[in-house]
C-alpha cells in the first residue's frame, strides 16, 4: 500500500502497567506491586512500562517523521533479554 502513501507498522509491547496486568496479578494470586517488582527485575532497563511509553511510539508512527518507515515492528519492552 506504500504506493498509495499508506504505511503499516506494529508496536509489540512488553510489560505495561495497566488494569490488564493488574488483573493478571490478581488472577495469579500475586500482589501487584510484587508482580511489578519481579517483572522489572527481568527487564534490562529495570522498570515496567507505562502507557505513555506505547503512546510515544504510536505518536512517532503517526507523525510525518515516520513517513519512510513501513513494515516494521518496534518492541517497546525495555530491551532484549540478555
Amino acid at each position: 500500500m506504500g504506493k498509495f502513501g499508506i504505511t503499516a507498522n506494529a508496536i509489540a509491547p512488553g510489560f505495561i502497567e495497566t488494569e490488564m496486568t493488574q488483573a493478571t496479578a490478581a488472577r495469579m494470586g500475586v500482589d501487584f506491586e510484587e508482580f511489578k517488582k519481579f517483572s522489572a527485575n527481568e527487564i534490562p532497563v529495570k522498570r515496567v512500562g507505562a502507557p505513555a511509553d506505547i503512546a510515544h511510539t504510536a505518536s512517532f508512527f503517526a507523525s510525518e517523521g515516520a513517513g519512510f518507515v513501513s513494515g516494521q515492528v518496534i518492541y517497546v519492552a525495555g530491551g532484549p533479554k540478555d
